[in-house]
């Protein structure tokens, strides 16, 4: 039986001064949800805040991207092993914005998972469509591809110790949400995808719902058979929503 989790992304939010009431009270309400997996993606400079205040709390710790290369002249990259020294358990790997903004292709975004993995890292990897590419029918295709790099590059048996994030580019931060049964036709597809290479690893795995999950689409949305969590972006920055999306995991 797959465990709910619910994961936050901060993006490039918080301060030194407003993330210490935050995180403490993500790490005191999460603590009688023990059912449900939950965890933050902080961004680098308050890794070392992070850890200290969740530290012997029942949230998991993670970063929000990382460099594809172990060390040397890579100036502004943070590597996994960097990710590592500061308790972090999970990263998020190929997030749509990277992928829009910076340039990620399915190869470079491969190459992070399989360094995340490489690290003892668990990935998030993250997959999706653009309003465009669902529009014009090829959501199935776009998610496949994205899928099939990771696929390729780490071997299946990788998503045993790995998490899938669906996150419709169109849903996120826009307001709109896929609808339950949008939300759920494409986690098929993806739990199917995976299974023809190994139905068990495809069964066991954990895939998230990435597009504007709130308090009060939560329940329904984590109702689906093939949604096991949510990636949580703006309700993630106000501890009362994130830790009701955490209840509605329950």
């Amino acid at each position: 039986m797959r465990r709910k989790f619910v994961a936050g992304n901060w993006k490039m939010n918080g301060s030194l001064a407003g993330n210490e009431a935050l995180l403490a009270a993500v790490a005191a309400g999460a603590a009688s949800v023990s059912q449900v997996e939950c965890a933050v993606c902080v961004p680098f400079p308050y890794l070392a805040q992070a850890q200290k205040v969740l530290a012997g709390s029942t949230v998991g710790l993670g970063a929000q991207t990382l460099s594809e290369h172990a060390q040397g002249a890579y100036t502004g990259e943070v590597s996994a092993s960097m990710i590592k020294d500061f308790g972090c358990r999970y990263v998020i790997v190929g997030h749509s914005e990277r992928r829009a903004l910076y340039g990620e292709s399915n190869a470079a975004v491969a190459a992070k998972f399989v360094a995340a993995l490489n690290a003892g890292l668990i990935p998030l990897l993250c997959v999706g469509e653009t309003l465009e590419e669902r529009e014009a029918g090829v959501t199935g295709k776009v998610v496949t591809e994205q899928l099939d790099a990771a696929i390729q590059a780490a071997g299946v048996a990788a998503f045993s110790k790995a998490v899938i994030a669906y996150e419709p580019v169109w849903a996120i931060g826009t307001g709109r949400t896929a609808s339950p049964a949008q939300a759920q036709e494409v986690h098929a597809l993806i739990r199917a995808r995976v299974a023809e290479s190994d139905a068990s690893v495809a069964a066991g795995v954990q895939i998230l719902y990435g597009g504007s999950m709130k308090p009060n689409n939560a329940a329904e949305l984590m109702g689906q058979p093939d949604i096991d969590g949510g990636l949580i972006g703006g309700a993630a920055l106000v501890a009362d929503d994130f830790l009701a999306i955490v209840r509605a995991g329950a």
